[in-house]
């Protein structure tokens, strides 16, 4: 018989690709990790994994039984999900990785709705850059994550995970009050490909999303100045520092001194915002109403 714990433990090391991570993640000593993965190899009858130079890959024998752990730990998931129904669940807590414009956007006005509409459910709420809530949330260290699509995501259809999706937004031009752009309506990226940058870190999502931008408008931006706090970016952009390309909903409440905002001209670069549970979890008593206000929060 298979326990369904080291299957928890198969996924880690296949997700993080290491066992001093995966150990890391599941709050696990690296021997201990060892230990379940042979264990489970036992019970299997297979080698499920090798060690090489650069990390832990899945054997085949692996692959094959990592596609039915996906399975396994969705329909646990929903177990858990029905018996907390039966014990009527309607009080603990839930714990939501965001970045932090989605959590001003979406988890707060939901944490107040749900004062209202189930206030036996208390959210506990965990700032998390965009790339970071996922894998979070698949360590099983939150339970619901708000994050945004980037080159590198588990996709849509992955089968750990159920996809919400919330609110997509575009990014507008800042420039400096005296760029030569100023006045325009629209700002052409293509107008800006010699320009110093302002941005995001790499690993950042909207890193990403400004690299491809400007790639598509043909030049890979200079990018001088780095911060993922966009109000740094501004700052940055009414000193004279450069150019930069912000989310739309991260300027409310920015000091806009010394800076012009513009939409771009033509497709506007666009950040897509989901919540993402682990499969299965979606119609837990406790989460399926986070989800809920989330959904109304965006909406609204």
């Amino acid at each position: 018989m298979i326990e369904a714990r080291r299957l928890h433990i198969l996924r880690a090391v296949a997700d993080h690709r290491t066992v001093t991570a995966a150990a890391a993640a599941l709050y696990l000593t690296p021997s201990a990790v060892s230990q379940q993965l042979a264990a489970l190899e036992q019970e299997t009858g297979h080698r499920l994994v090798e060690r090489g130079a650069k990390g832990v890959r899945l054997t085949p024998a692996g692959e094959i039984l990592l596609s039915h752990t996906h399975a396994v730990l969705a329909q646990l998931e929903r177990a858990e999900a029905e018996l907390a129904a039966y014990d009527s669940g309607e009080a603990g807590t839930v714990t939501v990785a965001s970045f932090a414009t989605g959590i001003n956007l979406v988890v707060a006005p939901a944490l107040s709705r749900l004062a209202l509409a189930a206030p036996g459910i208390r959210l506990r709420v965990r700032d998390a850059e965009g790339d970071a809530s996922l894998p979070m949330l698949l360590d099983r260290q939150v339970d619901v994550a708000v994050a945004v699509e980037y080159r590198g995501a588990p996709p849509a259809d992955d089968p750990r995970l159920t996809h919400l999706p919330l609110y997509a937004e575009p990014f507008d031009a800042v420039v400096p009050v005296a760029h030569r752009l100023a006045d325009a309506d629209e700002v052409p990226l293509a107008e800006l490909a010699k320009d110093p940058w302002i941005g995001p870190y790499p690993g950042n999502p909207c890193h990403d999303v400004v690299v491809l931008a400007c790639e598509s408008a043909g030049f890979q931006p200079r990018l001088e100045h780095s911060s993922d706090d966009f109000r740094a970016v501004v700052s940055l952009a009414a000193a004279d520092a450069g150019v930069a390309l912000v989310p739309r909903s991260a300027l409310h409440g920015t000091d806009l001194t010394g800076v012009v905002v513009r939409p771009v001209d033509g497709v506007a670069p666009t950040r897509r915002v989901f919540a993402a549970v682990r499969r299965g979890a979606e119609a837990h008593p406790l989460i399926r109403p986070v989800l809920d206000a989330l959904g109304e929060a965006a909406r609204a």
